[in-house]
């Protein structure tokens, strides 16, 4: 459990390799339990998470339904990040040179793609939600004096294509000018989120009239309610969302824990990160979203539409300029890197990480994200779900290969090496059996999720 002992590649290809994707050293081994736990407070304090919250409520759910389901969709979701933590920590490598064990060195580039292609999705659905909080502040300002009429083969009206266009703008100004420039957003996005949730607390606590009537909305699947006898069709996809909601952190987690200190730190960090502090947050989402039905008659799981709601335009705005700073940075940090990198890896004389960062932001306008999170059905149902089964079956393949074929014994020379006699070339670099175990277990999903998806 001690300092673990990573070396450096012997005469690795320039091809493969670089100063992020080198094997980190003692001196970079600065994580202990707590900088790790510390970091899921960073990544569980989110506008998604609440939404995610709030949308159990409004599917039916009591609050103490909804933290059960994120407590047991958690701690599932916990065993292949610690599975997939191992080799991170062992080695001091990331997650794109694990792949290349179970892959190739050519191969890990599939499941990079397809890892940035999620976080693709998440850079447009985190836009759209800034842009919400625009468009919501410019209302408050206004009077609600803002362009109403939707745009037929859009969806939504040009008040809110033309808010979204701008906070994609300065996302995409920020990405030109490297990612250093939002450090100092980002030290204060977490401060600001948590802030807002303590006072949105306090408001409901309030509102209410106390936390008897905040969290006294009943469960709609008991017996006499509107959705008797359904609890289990909504429960379990609902626990596959929260397993899926960290699909992409499964993967990536090497990305972090490359850097702690030692295995117990790195097991321990995530046991009380994870869980506790997801369904801490996800309690304020639920408790609130509770709230608003003895507030206003109905549930309002949308934290901005929320925002808009609230009396004094002067806190109004100001509660929505800090959820906008929140997702800007937050969303830069979270889900263009990744990405960007990915891209980078296909071609790295050609490609700079700014035209890699752009081309992730342009999908990210591509997918649509409003049409994920119309519904609480298109963001639960539809958008987890399918990438929680886009990455699932890469994580499996990765953990498979590590623990049952490799032993937890990795060829570090073979990993950053493309010649055809080192152990993971396989056959001209790629792995045919991950590659065709991969792909079959994506057509089944591809099958189900797209006719869903353009309905």
């Amino acid at each position: 459990m001690g300092l673990p002992v990573a070396r450096a590649p012997t005469s690795p290809d320039q091809s493969l390799t670089n100063e992020d994707f080198s094997p980190t050293t003692a001196s970079a081994r600065t994580f202990d339990t707590w900088d790790l736990a510390a970091l899921w407070i960073g990544l569980v304090v989110s506008i998604t998470t609440y939404y995610l919250a709030g949308g159990l409520v409004d599917m039916g759910m009591s609050w103490w339904q909804g933290i059960l389901t994120v407590l047991l969709g958690n701690v599932i979701t916990l065993i292949p990040m610690v599975l997939n933590a191992h080799p991170g920590t062992k080695y001091g490598i990331p997650f794109p040179v694990l792949a290349r064990a179970s892959f190739g060195v050519k191969g890990a580039n599939l499941p990079s793609l397809l890892r940035a292609f999620v976080a693709c999705g998440w850079f447009g659905i985190q836009t759209w939600v800034g842009s919400c909080a625009i468009h919501k502040m410019l209302a408050v300002v206004s009077g609600g004096a803002t362009l109403t009429a939707k745009i037929a083969w859009l969806g939504i009206s040009s008040s809110e294509l033309a808010c979204f266009l701008v906070f994609w703008a300065v996302q995409a100004g920020i990405i030109v000018h490297g990612i250093e420039s939002i450090r100092k957003i980002e030290k204060i996005s977490a401060p600001l989120l948590i802030g807002l949730s303590m006072a949105l607390m306090a408001w409901a606590y309030s509102a209410a009239g106390g936390f008897g009537p905040m969290l006294s909305a009943p469960s709609q699947f008991g017996a006499g309610m509107a959705k008797e006898g359904q609890f289990w069709g909504a429960f379990l996809p609902a626990v596959t969302a929260n397993v899926g909601y960290w699909a992409t952190l499964s993967l990536n987690i090497p990305d972090f824990t490359r850097y702690a200190k030692s295995q117990k730190d790195q097991l321990l960090g995530q046991a009380i990160g994870l869980p506790l502090f997801m369904a801490l947050f996800t309690f304020v989402g639920l408790a609130v979203t509770s709230a608003t039905i003895t507030i206003y008659g109905a549930p309002v799981a949308d934290p901005i539409e929320l925002l808009g709601k609230l009396q004094g335009m002067t806190a109004t705005c100001l509660a929505l300029f800090g959820l906008i700073v929140a997702t800007l940075s937050t969303n830069i940090a979270a889900n263009i890197v990744a990405p960007a990198n990915a891209i980078v890896n296909l071609a790295p004389g050609r490609v700079s990480f700014v035209t890699g960062g752009l081309v992730t932001s342009v999908l990210g306008i591509l997918i649509m994200p409003w049409k994920l999170i119309s519904s609480t059905h298109g963001f639960i149902f539809t958008f987890l779900i399918a990438y929680s089964a886009l990455l699932g079956p890469i994580g499996g393949i990765v953990i498979a290969d590590y623990y049952l074929v490799r032993k937890r014994v990795l060829d570090i020379d073979g990993l950053y090496s493309m010649q055809p006699s080192d152990p993971y070339w396989f056959q001209g670099g790629w792995n045919p059996a991950a590659v065709v175990a991969l792909v079959l277990r994506l057509r089944g999903t591809f099958e189900v999720i797209l006719p869903r998806y353009l309905i």
